[in-house]
């Protein structure tokens, strides 16, 4: 396997000087980054069919091992405060369970029938997606689950570093990221590590887009539930709607913190009529402004500026399985 190779260029790197090292690190990094390039037309394809089943009531699930389980986590969890996935309806696998997400934990990779066990008892079906993540593509927790949700009807997504592996041959959609040898050799936390995670955020970004929780680009769906987000989701309103801050807090307050909700208030709705347009449109509030007759034009913008940024807060967190 590539990832496991040791490549002649990197032969003598400890014996180079520091900035050496670096700039061959860093231009590993970018040819990571280039791979997952190559690889947009899988990783579109896969956030199609995602987004299909996503429509219903299936959940998704993201299985790794190792880094690359460590790396799925991260992406699926944070889904629910930036989207607002319910958390309900996501499901983090990781070989080891929560303990391997602060240290390795020898041989839970190999646990193939508690893997198979699982997804059984989490009882994944066809409305489900699942993501499996393992840079060798042959690591048998991870691929123990993917044939299992599969054998069960869900969908399932193969993400791997090494071409023509069982990940990456049995699931429905393959995503292959051909970052090759790593500067030291089998340490795929490195390149193949920036791929997975580039790979994994462009997804499920995308997959999220298309399933109306993002307006203008603009985090529509993100909760008001501490301070910093009550000031974000007011610059989303006042950006989307150009109403005063006292119009903006009260729509808010009405609204439990909903963004989406607030726009609809703002322009009019009642609590009611606002919950039942954004129903009926599927939740894609540009649909739903259309429904309620205010145009793409009539929506005012404050600025032009960036929304604010920072750290996640605290949300409810979907259950880790080992």
């Amino acid at each position: 396997m590539d990832t496991e190779r040791a490549s002649p260029r990197y032969s003598d790197i400890d014996l180079w000087d520091p900035s050496d090292i670096l700039e061959a690190m860093l231009e590993g990094q970018m040819s990571a980054v280039a791979a997952v390039r190559a690889a947009l037309g899988a990783i579109a394809q896969a956030a199609s069919a995602t987004e299909a089943r996503l429509r219903g009531d299936g959940r998704l699930i993201y299985v790794g091992a190792g880094t690359s389980g460590r790396l799925a986590v991260q992406d699926g969890a944070e889904l629910v405060p930036t989207f607002n996935w319910p958390p309900e309806r996501l499901l983090l696998l990781i070989a080891g369970g929560s303990a391997a997400l602060l240290r390795a934990t020898e041989g839970a990779e190999d646990e193939t029938a508690h893997a198979v066990r699982l997804i059984q008892e989490h009882r994944i079906a066809s409305p489900d997606v699942l993501i499996a993540v393992a840079a060798s593509g042959t690591t048998p927790f991870t691929l123990a689950c993917l044939r299992e949700a599969k054998r069960r009807g869900a969908l399932t997504i193969g993400i791997a570093n090494n071409r023509d592996t069982p990940l990456l041959r049995e699931a429905d959609y393959a995503i292959a990221l051909d970052t090759g040898p790593e500067p030291i050799a089998g340490s795929t936390r490195m390149k193949a590590g920036t791929a997975q995670r580039v790979t994994l955020n462009l997804l499920s970004s995308l997959v999220m887009i298309r399933l109306g929780r993002v307006h203008g680009g603009l985090m529509v769906d993100v909760q008001a539930i501490n301070a910093k987000l009550v000031r974000r989701s007011e610059m989303i309103l006042q950006r989307l709607t150009g109403r005063n801050n006292e119009d903006i807090a009260d729509a808010l307050r009405r609204a439990n913190g909903s963004v989406k909700l607030a726009v609809l208030l703002l322009h009019g709705c009642s609590p009611d009529e606002a919950v039942h347009v954004l129903e009926q449109c599927g939740g894609r509030l540009r649909s739903a402004l259309k429904v309620i007759g205010v145009s793409e034009g009539t929506a005012a913008s404050a600025t032009d500026g960036p929304t604010t940024t920072g750290e996640a807060p605290a949300v409810p967190h979907p259950p880790v399985g080992r």
